[in-house]
C-alpha cells in the first residue's frame, strides 16, 4: 500500500501485468492429485501431445482438482483445430456454431476438446446489444485464457508434466475464495449475459465472496438475460437448480437482483410462509439428494417451484365459477405458458410437471376404485412424494399422506380397511398404519425422506 502510495505521489506507473507468460506452478504447490483426474482425459491429452500437439486439462476441472474435488466433467483445451482433432479419435463429433467444439467419447464419457480461442474480434457478428453470435477465431493459448470468463477458470494442468499454467492470478483467488472475472466487466457481460448466471452459481455453490469490481454491474446489467436464446437460460437455471446448492442460489439470484423473469413471482412466493417452507423442503431435498449422488427429476423440481403460483391461479379460477379439476387445469396451462416464453421448458419435463399437479386433487378420492386407479399412474411416486411434501410444508392435513403412505405399503386387506375408514375430522388422531400393514410382505416403502430414494421416486429421475 504504502509503494502504490508513492508510486502516485511521484507520478510513477505500474508497471502492466503481462498475461501473455503464465506463472507455472509445480506439483508440489498446487497439490493436485493425479488420482482424481479421468484416466480419459490424461489419454486425450496423451493422444493429442503424441501427435505434436498442446493439450491441457482446462476451466472448471482444473478449478475443482485444485479444490481438492473430483470433477463432474473434463474439458480439454489444445492447438489443435478442430478436423485435426477429429482425426485423431475414432468417435469425435464436431459441434457447435458459435464455436466449434469437438465432443470425443471413451467409453461413456464424453469430453470437449475445444481449440484455444483468438482474441476477440470487433468484426465477430453480434446483436444489437453487443451479445457475441458466432466467433470461430482460433489463437494462442495466452489469447485463449483472456477469453476464459473467471480467474479460476483460465487455468491449465498438464497431466503428463503435472504442471499448471496460470495467467490471471486464479490460483491467488482460489486461496481467498474469490470470484473475479477476466478484463472489463460490462464489457465481458455484454458479451455473454449468461455470465451473470455464472457468477451466482459459482459463488453459490462454491461459497466464495464475488469481487466488488465483478458484482457491481450485475444488477444493472441483468436486463441483458432476456436477449438470450430461451435454451440457454434453461440450460443455466436447470445447472443452477442441480447444483446441489439450489436454495443458496435461489438466493443469491434474489439477492443479485437476478430472478425478475426467469421465475415469475418466485419473489412472491419465497416470502410467504407457506409458499417459503414448501420451496425450502423441495430444494434441501433436492441438495441432499444430488450431494448423495443420486438422481434427480428436473420435472418435479420445477413442479415444486411453480406449484405455489398454480395454486393461487387454481384458486382465482374456482372462485370465478371454475369446477375444480378444469379449474386446476386452466392454472396449470397459465404457468406453464408464462414459463415457457422465459424458459423453454422442454415438453417432457412440463408434461411430467402436470402430471404431478393433476394427481394431487386425485390424492383426495379415497372412496371405491380411485385409490386402486391411481397406483397404476406411471408418475405415481413423483405425486406422492410431491403430497408428502405439502404436507410437510402445513399445506394440507398430514393425514393425507400418513393414509397413502399405509395404503401404499398394505396388502389386499389392509387397503379394504383402510378404504373402509372415514377421513379423521379435525382434532383427531390420525389413524395407525400398524394394523393396515400387519400383513403386508410386499410393501412398497417410502423411501429415504419426503422424496423418496427408489429409482424412480418423484426426485429420481425417470
Amino acid at each position: 500500500m504504502i509503494k502504490k502510495f508513492i508510486r502516485r505521489m511521484l507520478g510513477v506507473k505500474q508497471k502492466p501485468v503481462d498475461t501473455s507468460v503464465p506463472v507455472t506452478l509445480a506439483a508440489a504447490e498446487h497439490k493436485i492429485d493425479p488420482a482424481l483426474v479421468s484416466p480419459n482425459a490424461v489419454r486425450v491429452t496423451h493422444t493429442l501431445q503424441q501427435a505434436g500437439f498442446k493439450a491441457f486439462v482446462v476451466g472448471g476441472a482444473v478449478r475443482d482438482l485444485l479444490l481438492g474435488h473430483k470433477p463432474k466433467d473434463f474439458d480439454i483445451a489444445t492447438n489443435a483445430t478442430p478436423e485435426q482433432v477429429k482425426r485423431l479419435f475414432r468417435r469425435a463429433f464436431i459441434i457447435g456454431k458459435r464455436f466449434q467444439i469437438v465432443h470425443v467419447m471413451m467409453g461413456q464419457e464424453q469430453l470437449e476438446v475445444t481449440t484455444f480461442r483468438g482474441a476477440s474480434q470487433e468484426a465477430a457478428p453480434k446483436d444489437e446489444h453487443g451479445r457475441v453470435l458466432r466467433d470461430n477465431t482460433f489463437g494462442e493459448q495466452h489469447e485463449d485464457a483472456i477469453r476464459r470468463d473467471f480467474t479460476i477458470n483460465a487455468m491449465y494442468y498438464d497431466p503428463a508434466s503435472e504442471l499448471v499454467l496460470d495467467y490471471h492470478g486464479g490460483m491467488a483467488d482460489i486461496r481467498s475464495k474469490t470470484l473475479r472475472i477476466i478484463g472489463v466487466p460490462e464489457a465481458r457481460y455484454r458479451e455473454d449475459p449468461v455470465r451473470l448466471l455464472r457468477v451466482v452459481r459459482f459463488a453459490a455453490k462454491s461459497g466464495f465472496t464475488i469481487a466488488p469490481e465483478t458484482r457491481a454491474p450485475i444488477q444493472i446489467m441483468a436486463p441483458l438475460i432476456n436477449n438470450v436464446p430461451a435454451a440457454r437460460v434453461f440450460d443455466e437455471m436447470l445447472k443452477l437448480l442441480m447444483s446441489g446448492r439450489a436454495l443458496a442460489c435461489l438466493q443469491q439470484l434474489r439477492k443479485e437482483g437476478l430472478h425478475h423473469g426467469l421465475l415469475p413471482l418466485l419473489d412472491v412466493v419465497l416470502e410467504q410462509p407457506l409458499g417459503e417452507k414448501f420451496v425450502t423442503l423441495a430444494l434441501d431435498s433436492t441438495d441432499q439428494r444430488i450431494q448423495a449422488g443420486k438422481t434427480v427429476s428436473p420435472g418435479f423440481l420445477f413442479a415444486s417451484l411453480l406449484w405455489h403460483q398454480v395454486v393461487e391461479k387454481w384458486s382465482a379460477y374456482q372462485a370465478a365459477g371454475e369446477y375444480p379439476i378444469p379449474a386446476l387445469h386452466l392454472a396449470a396451462d397459465d404457468v406453464l405458458n408464462a414459463q415457457t416464453d422465459k424458459l423453454a421448458l422442454q415438453r417432457k419435463i412440463a408434461s411430467d410437471m402436470r402430471d404431478i399437479w393433476a394427481m394431487q386433487p386425485r390424492f383426495e378420492r379415497r372412496i371405491g376404485k380411485s385409490p386402486y386407479k391411481l397406483l397404476e399412474h406411471p408418475r405415481l411416486r413423483a405425486g406422492y412424494d410431491f403430497l408428502l411434501l405439502r404436507c410437510a410444508s402445513g399445506e394440507i392435513d398430514s393425514e393425507l399422506g400418513e393414509w397413502w403412505t399405509a395404503f401404499m405399503e398394505a396388502d389386499t386387506e389392509g387397503r379394504d380397511e383402510l378404504l373402509a375408514q372415514k377421513p379423521k375430522a379435525a382434532g383427531e388422531a390420525a389413524p395407525t398404519k400398524k394394523r393396515a400393514r400387519r400383513r403386508s410382505g410386499r410393501g412398497k416403502g417410502t423411501g429415504d425422506g419426503i422424496t423418496g430414494s427408489t429409482a424412480d421416486s418423484g426426485t429420481g429421475g425417470e
